[in-house]
């Protein structure tokens, strides 16, 4: 049976990781398009609840129909999902997005919520991401994600994935035959530099914007970090499920009455 593959990003419809993306994914069905009409790379996890959502058909460099919403990532799943299509889908994926999404960048990434959101709607969702090198300009060489997307859902379509678990995929920006390979891993940590800038506009009002220099990380051994560090490819199995099982007995220990009423 052919697969109803909804591919989406954050970087915005008109994007070529999502149309490198889309390309691979002809490989094993139909191709929907429902992604952003902008960038919302940061942009989280959201569902817009308090304003109507637009939807707009374009065309894509090669003449492939997509449409985008004025919504975040999630919202473009929701939409599609909930029946913008028409259509039972049997796998969301997300990307490729220009940049790793590492460590705690989950939380903040549109790319692996949208994954997320598919996950929410009890379908399997995977998020891809490419290495963005440093100081690089110019248009990106997506051909090596390519190559890793089309191994990571060969796989989940083969294998299936359990339910509330997601795939987020990130690769190192090497040519394909320099990479050394896959590795599952953990999620490792992210050392973020950020700061407040604060200005003045010409109304002699504050205003403010968040910046910094580039997040690093932490190169360790079966990490994320670690992999992308040493020309692997990182796949790490993430649950929507954020209880800290580790801290729920000693969280049991204290003490829940208060002592004042007795």
């Amino acid at each position: 049976m052919t697969k109803k593959i909804l591919v989406t990003n954050d970087d915005g419809v008109m994007s070529p990781g999502l149309l490198a993306l889309v390309k691979e994914m002809r490989v094993f069905g139909d191709v929907f398009i429902m992604a952003p009409d902008r960038n919302w790379s940061g942009g989280g996890h959201v569902k817009t609840l308090d304003r109507a959502l637009r939807v707009r058909e374009f065309r894509l460099e090669d003449g492939t129909q997509a449409f985008a919403s004025d919504g975040a990532p999630s919202d473009c799943v929701s939409l599609a999902v909930l029946g913008y299509f028409k259509e039972k889908f049997d796998l969301v994926v997300s990307g490729i997005n220009f940049g790793a999404n590492l460590g705690h960048d989950v939380t903040y990434s549109g790319t692996v919520t949208a994954a997320m959101e598919a996950v929410i709607a009890d379908l399997p969702g995977v998020a891809f991401s490419l290495e963005l090198p440093e100081g690089h300009v110019g248009p990106l060489d997506f051909s090596a994600s390519a190559y890793a997307a089309h191994i990571v859902i060969q796989n989940v379509l083969e294998h299936g994935l359990l339910p509330e678990i997601l795939l987020n995929v990130n690769i190192p920006y090497l040519k394909k035959e320099e990479i050394k390979g896959f590795r599952v891993t953990r999620q490792g940590l992210r050392v973020y530099h950020s700061r407040l800038d604060e200005r003045v506009d010409p109304r002699n009002r504050p205003y403010y914007w968040i910046g910094g220099d580039a997040p690093t990380g932490v190169p360790e051994t079966g990490t994320d970090v670690g992999a992308l560090s040493e020309g692997f490819i990182s796949v790490s199995p993430l649950q929507l499920d954020l209880t800290a099982y580790r801290a729920l007995s000693e969280i049991n220990t204290w003490e829940w009455e208060d002592a004042s009423e007795n």
